[in-house]
């Protein structure tokens, strides 16, 4: 509809250029259209005439007047006004209307999808959380964040790559992999005096009896815990440097991959069930197994972008954008995380990822700029690196924060939410705030069967909607229901209301690719239902007098699409029963 209109205003600009009543260069002007903010403002609206005016030396409204009057007649345009300080209004003829229902209809699953993006590649990345441990409600943020930009983009005609990248190596690892044999110890019935900074969930028992049921044996610890450290960190670094000369290379190695292995999987298994999907999953570990990491740090201090300086090794990320320098390498050899994530993000470039999106948390918000200074200085400037960064999550039950750490196990898995509340619903309300929002989850708005509930509100509406349509075709023994509609009827404000917000839907779904704000398909479906249930509640729609009835079961209909379509993208079902 939007792209008709432009072409009418187009027209008339053109025809008023070639009668000499605006200048020539006019015609090159750029034309848009946007709903109109207020009913009495008509359906669309177009700003042209004010960027107009001065070339034509001449008041906007007047250009504005002459634009209206210029507007051929059409089929899809009532009536058109000149409107302060300089719009061009247009009001939507009944023959538009009927159309725009009949169109919606007619593309049914495909309504809302666009070209939009060219078919360009973009790779998302998110969760990426480390396999220390299972996801959590923090984690549930970025999946369904994640995943339901890469449905939008996808929706919005871009080829999309999901990828997950799971950091497999560093020093969160050695305390995974210290956190399970001390386990394993305890197993084997040694006094262990387990460290208050290791990982402490009751998953790790689980993975430690796992592994003892799969034939894995470790050597005992012996004087494991004489003579530590008092300062906790220290102690636990002490821990696991004994645990790994106790060992060898290959025991800690065995225990370790395990116990990531079990995690991992346990990781996949909730994503699936959580509706999410990837084209990939990246391990950190396999760059340096590769020699990736190391290439690349030779990449760029043979381009002379790394320095030495109090036994470091620095990257020299001011002089590409960043607020200031990043070590690469410690004095003591050990690669700090940015490192990886140079060779990472090269890696893609080689794999022909030209815009990249990663989702993050809040407090990786100086990560992006230094991967793109470490971008620029590899060459590799053009490549786009977006991101989104997500607060915190904070669940609220019965009105109290609940307080969570995975390092002490005190967390609710992602699992158990959605055994709590569903899948649909915990999808739903991490969409319902823009990513940089915090956000309180409470339990028992989710667990509501009422319109308070946002996501039972926008499904009901679907629900609703399939089953007025369903008796009315048993009233009409099985006769099309949609026969002989007659869409001029359709005069309730009600009726305009909706289907003004149903023709919004493919535009909505460009935006939201176009800002990488999938929350924008959440505000959409409320603003519908509501459209909707005010509709539902203020008229009948099994009508005595047949065109009125088609044309009100073919806009409910559509509304039908519209929900269904919308929900889709935000992995949400769209249930016919309720």
């Amino acid at each position: 509809m939007k792209e008709s209109l432009v072409q009418l205003l187009q027209q008339a600009v053109r025809r008023l250029c070639d009668a000499g009543d605006l200048p020539a260069e006019a015609v090159q002007a750029a034309v848009k259209v946007e709903r109109a903010r207020k009913r009495e403002h008509g359906d669309f609206a177009c700003g042209v005439a004010l960027a107009l005016a001065g070339q034509a030396r001449t008041s906007p409204m007047a250009v504005a007047q002459k634009i209206a009057d210029s507007i051929s007649d059409s089929p899809l345009v009532d009536k058109v006004q000149a409107a302060a300080p300089g719009f061009v209004n247009i009001f939507l003829s009944r023959d538009a209307l009927a159309q725009s229902i009949q169109t919606i209809r007619r593309a049914g699953e495909d309504y809302g999808r666009s070209d939009f993006g060219g078919g360009e590649t973009i790779m998302v990345e998110f969760v990426s959380a480390n396999p220390t441990g299972p996801l959590h409600v923090g984690h549930g943020r970025g999946a369904a964040c994640g995943d339901a930009l890469a449905r939008v983009l996808v929706a919005a005609g871009f080829a999309v790559l999901r990828e997950y990248y799971f950091n497999d190596s560093g020093r969160q690892m050695d305390i995974l992999a210290l956190s399970v044999w001390l386990r394993v110890l305890e197993n084997g019935g040694e006094k262990i005096v387990f460290p208050e900074n290791a990982y402490r969930g009751g998953y790790i028992k689980t993975i430690a009896q796992n592994f003892c049921a799969g034939g894995g044996e470790v050597c005992g610890g012996g004087a494991l815990f004489e003579n530590l450290p008092a300062e906790d960190e220290k102690k636990l670094d002490e821990l696991i440097a004994r645990g790994k000369k106790k060992l060898g290379a290959d025991g800690w190695a065995k225990i370790l991959n395990f116990a990531a292995g079990e995690i991992m999987e346990n990781i996949r298994a909730d994503l699936a069930m959580f509706r999410v999907s990837f084209d990939n999953y990246f391990s950190e570990a396999s760059l340096a197994a590769s020699g990736a990491l190391e290439k690349t740090v030779a990449q760029l201090k043979n381009a002379g972008h790394l320095y030495e300086k109090d036994g470091a090794l620095w990257f020299c990320a001011s002089k590409f954008g960043d607020t200031e320098d990043r070590v690469v390498r410690r004095a003591n050899g050990a690669y700090t995380y940015f490192a990886p994530d140079i060779a990472y993000h090269l890696d893609k470039v080689r794999r022909g990822c030209k815009n990249m999106i990663n989702i993050l948390g809040a407090d990786h918000h100086g990560y992006i700029e230094r991967v793109r200074a470490a971008l620029s200085a590899a060459g590799c400037g053009e490549h786009r690196l977006d991101a989104l960064f997500l607060q915190q999550v904070n669940l609220i039950n019965g009105g109290k924060k609940l307080q969570m750490s995975t390092r002490r196990g005190e967390f609710v898995p992602l699992r158990t939410l959605c055994e709590e509340v569903g899948v649909d619903a915990a999808r739903f309300f991490y969409l319902l705030r823009k990513p940089a929002q915090k956000m309180n989850f409470d339990l028992a708005l989710a667990r509501a069967q009422s319109s308070d509930n946002p996501v039972y509100y926008v499904q009901y509406a679907h629900a609703r909607i399939c089953s007025v349509l369903a008796k009315a075709g048993a009233a009409g023994g099985g006769a099309g229901i949609f026969a002989g509609a007659d869409y001029a009827l359709l005069q309730l404000d009600a009726e305009s209301d909706l289907l003004g917000a149903l023709l919004r839907y493919p535009e909505t779904v460009t935006a939201a690719a176009r800002q990488r704000e999938p929350h924008q398909i959440a505000y959409y479906l409320r603003e519908v239902a509501n459209y909707f249930h005010v509709y539902y509640n203020r008229c009948r729609f099994i009508e005595e007098q047949a065109p009125l009835r088609a044309a009100r079961l073919a806009l409910i209909d559509a509304a039908r699409i519209v929900i269904a379509n919308g929900l889709g993208l935000l992995g949400v079902s769209a249930p016919e029963k309720m």
